[in-house]
This record gives C-alpha cells, sequence and structure tokens, in this order.
C-alpha cells in the first residue's frame, strides 16, 4: 500500500484546480482492490502442531505445506489412536489450500524382528475455509486429523485433548474380557492392539463408527462372533437405523437376542445368496 500512497498523494497536490483532483482518487481508488489482494489470504501465525493418527498404521513425520513455501511439521511414531501430549512449535502458515507429506509404516508387515521398516509415503490436499483463531503464539494448536481413507481434517484448538478414534479403549476391553476368544494364542499385546485397530478403521471406513461403543461391538462381532456378521440382514438394518448417531449402533447389537447371535455365527452371505437365488428360480 505504501508504494501507491507515494505516488497519488503528490498527485492529488499537484492538482489544485478543476476536475483533476477527482480523477485522481478515482484513480487511486480504482487501485486499492488489486492492494487489498495480497492481503486476502488469511495467515496463521505462531502455530504449534499436533497429529491424531486413526490410520491402522504407525504414523511418522509429517510435513505441511502452503503455496507461498512456508512449511509446518510434526508427528514422529503415533501408534494407530495416538496424538495427544505431542506438539512442535512454532510456525506459521497461509492461505486456504495445503499440501500434506506424510509417511507411515506396518510393523506387522516386517518379515522378522530385525527386518527393516519400509515407509509409505503418502501425500494429501486440505482445503481450510478461513478462520478465525485466537491466543498467543505458542498457543494456537493446529490438529491434524489423519484418518484410515487417508483423508486429513485441519482444526485448530488451545489444548493437546481432543482424539476423535480411541482404539486403545476398544482393546483394553476386548483384551481384559475376551482375550481367549478375540486373538490367537500366538498374538503379544502389541500385535492384538493392532489387530483391533485394523478392525476398527475398517469399521469407520465402511460405516464411518467412531464412538468407542459401536467399535467395540464392530470388533467384538468381526473376531468372536462372525466376521463377515454386517452382511446378515437384521444387521444391515441396524447398521441403516442407526447411521450417524453416536453409541446407537453398540446399544442395538447388545440388545441382540442370543438366538439371533447364534444365527450370525452360522450366517454364511454367499450360501444366503445362492438360497434366493434358487428359491427365486424355483418360484
Amino acid at each position: 500500500m505504501g508504494k501507491y500512497f507515494e505516488t497519488f498523494v503528490p498527485l492529488l497536490f499537484s492538482f489544485s484546480t478543476g476536475r483533476a483532483p477527482i480523477c485522481a482518487v478515482a484513480l487511486a481508488l480504482a487501485l486499492l482492490p488489486a492492494c487489498s489482494k495480497l492481503s486476502s489470504e488469511p495467515v496463521y501465525g505462531g502455530l504449534s502442531m499436533e497429529g491424531f493418527n486413526y490410520t491402522p498404521y504407525n504414523l511418522d513425520r509429517f510435513v505441511v505445506r502452503d503455496k507461498y513455501g512456508n512449511t509446518a511439521g510434526g508427528g514422529g511414531d503415533l501408534m494407530p489412536g495416538a496424538g495427544e501430549g505431542s506438539l512442535s512449535c512454532c510456525y506459521k502458515l497461509k492461505g486456504t489450500d495445503f499440501t500434506v507429506d506424510w509417511e507411515v509404516y506396518d510393523m506387522d508387515a516386517r518379515s522378522g524382528p530385525y527386518a527393516p521398516i519400509e515407509e509409505i509415503h503418502k501425500t494429501t490436499h486440505v482445503h481450510l475455509p478461513p478462520t478465525k483463531v485466537t491466543g498467543e503464539a505458542g498457543d494456537v494448536v493446529l490438529g491434524l486429523h489423519f484418518y484410515p481413507d487417508d483423508h486429513i481434517e485441519f482444526e485448530f484448538r488451545h489444548d493437546l485433548h481432543g482424539s476423535r478414534i480411541d482404539y486403545s479403549e476398544v482393546f483394553g476391553w476386548l483384551w481384559n474380557n475376551y482375550r481367549k476368544q478375540a486373538f490367537p494364542s500366538n498374538l503379544d499385546d502389541a500385535q492384538a492392539f493392532r489387530l483391533t485397530a485394523r478392525i476398527g478403521a475398517d469399521g469407520w471406513k465402511k460405516y464411518r463408527l467412531t464412538s468407542v461403543k459401536d467399535m467395540k461391538q464392530y470388533v467384538y462381532y468381526t473376531l468372536i462372533v462372525n466376521p463377515q456378521f454386517d452382511a446378515y440382514p437384521a444387521v444391515q438394518k441396524i447398521l441403516a437405523e442407526t447411521k450417524g448417531k453416536p453409541d446407537a449402533f453398540g446399544e442395538a447389537m447388545q440388545r441382540l437376542p442370543p438366538s439371533v447371535v447364534n444365527e450370525i455365527k452360522h450366517f454364511c452371505p454367499q450360501q444366503a445368496e445362492t438360497n434366493t437365488r434358487e428359491i427365486s428360480k424355483n418360484g
């Protein structure tokens, strides 16, 4: 803006009569929008960075880039469901469109305990509408929520809480109450946890389940009752009726009579489809 005033203020004073001042003012005003566009993009300064990992893999480092060359980083070996309590500071980002480069690795994909870990590189584009942010430098946390389908959501916050999916509580419940039924005997607790996270992530991808109560039932039925339980007609009805209602799926599954649970246990979707075709053909 300074260079425009340096140009037009002397011009305004050089024309003291007639219509020249009006023309000069009009020209100056016409150029003001072009000047304001230079600062139209939101700027977020003094940011701390925090990652929330909902993928079934360990999340290593991540780097956020804007189109102006600013970068911000965080992460560092976050296990599935982890993220609270680890921060890096202080960064500046500008604009509404960002690119996130991030890496994950699968602990169970190694051929042996001493084999190298192969990291998987991912790139995700994130659009963040202009957001009003309050707080001193270092107080504002930009949380990155990494979801199982590889999309990322940004969230400004002022604390270290706010994880949206908790695999650890689901695992703890299964490990303490159904260890022998749910997990093969050759799995240690870390491997069993990662298995729980993989199934929980699958429940999010298929049905957007996020609450602990919903995920407990989803993982329980997958591991103990029938891995294809969600194809059973009564369960499909429950999924449809409880869509978008946290805890409702879990509560409905807990209310299923033992006779229905037994039917689900022996249910085979392929056989049911074959029987339906036969009935249709003979009918």
